[in-house]
């Protein structure tokens, strides 16, 4: 008889492991951390926020690390993450959850508050891609609409969403290239802020409102160093983009795309991938430890009583 609680106990678990990281929170709602373009919950071990939702949870915060399309547009993201979101409501008791984006992570969330601000108490983006990339738009003019290049290369990225996708176990989530592209170029993304303008500022390089007019609080930061780490083999192709980028930038978005809300900091020693601890923890160990700017972040918005 004493080993039916047990059991019990072991399959709750297990169902909830898939969505958590920890058994209660810091701050009074749960923290969503939601991946950019080509990310992934988990894949074969690596967690796309590099222990960063282990590091939170061991302090005792509420963390989920769901999974949307690694490539498709942020709208269609936006949905399957409200559907997560409202799953984790469900699952917690909460009302509302703090959600954090990085790059196309950052549209993906916004549009949830946008959508949904009754069940979001903060949005924050890190190195968001919220006024577009100019890598993307370097890309996008290489692929002329209907031509040969362009179909070529949504055969290619589709299918490469779609390995992403099936090796961390989602294989059943679609994959939008072109979706991904209008999403994330400068024109898309101002089609995308007319329609979600919550928590960006007046002027694209300013300070935006803490609290918008939805009732959610928005924050930011990001980086501005293309190079951190030289035993980082990810940091060559940080600068090969960063030469692209006209300004100052973290490889793939420039300091004043990255703007929303309270911008805390936007000149990090970081790069794109230093931004969630990539690769495997290597950044420049000058700069603040990136897991510590997670955790400083969950005690600002515990604080703030979210």
């Amino acid at each position: 008889m004493k080993k039916i609680p047990l059991i019990l106990f072991a399959t709750l678990l297990f169902l909830m492991t898939p969505y958590c990281h920890a058994k209660k929170t810091t701050t009074q709602y749960p923290v969503v951390l939601v991946h950019g373009l080509m990310g992934f919950d988990n894949l074969l071990g690596l967690d796309y926020f590099y222990n960063i939702a282990k590091s939170l949870s061991q302090d005792g915060t509420l963390v989920f690390t769901p999974a949307v399309s690694a490539i498709n547009s942020s709208e269609v993201r936006g949905e399957q993450l409200l559907t997560h979101v409202k799953a984790i409501l469900a699952l917690t008791g909460a009302n509302k959850v703090n959600l954090i984006g990085h790059s196309q992570g950052a549209q993906t969330v916004r549009y949830v508050a946008s959508v949904r601000p009754d069940l979001i108490a903060s949005v924050t983006s890190i190195g968001g891609a919220n006024y577009g990339s100019g890598i993307i738009d370097l890309i996008s003019q290489k692929l002329p609409a209907n031509s040969q290049a362009e179909q070529t290369a949504r055969f290619i990225f589709d299918g490469v969403g779609g390995v992403i996708s099936l090796l961390s176990g989602h294989s059943q989530l679609p994959q939008d290239t072109l979706g991904a592209l209008n999403s994330l170029s400068k024109q898309g993304a101002d089609v995308f802020n007319q329609k979600y303008p919550e928590g960006l500022p007046e002027n694209k390089c300013d300070q935006g409102q803490l609290v918008a007019e939805n009732g959610v609080y928005y924050f930011s930061w990001s980086g501005t160093a293309a190079l951190s780490n030289i035993l980082d083999p990810t940091d060559l192709p940080m600068l090969l983009g960063s030469l692209l980028i006209l300004g100052k930038d973290d490889g793939l978005i420039s300091r004043c795309s990255s703007h929303l809300g309270h911008v805390i900091k936007d000149d990090y020693d970081m790069n794109h991938l230093d931004e969630i601890n990539q690769f495997i923890g290597l950044h420049n160990f000058r700069e603040v430890d990136p897991i510590e700017l997670y955790r400083q972040h969950v005690k600002r918005l515990q604080e703030l009583g979210l």
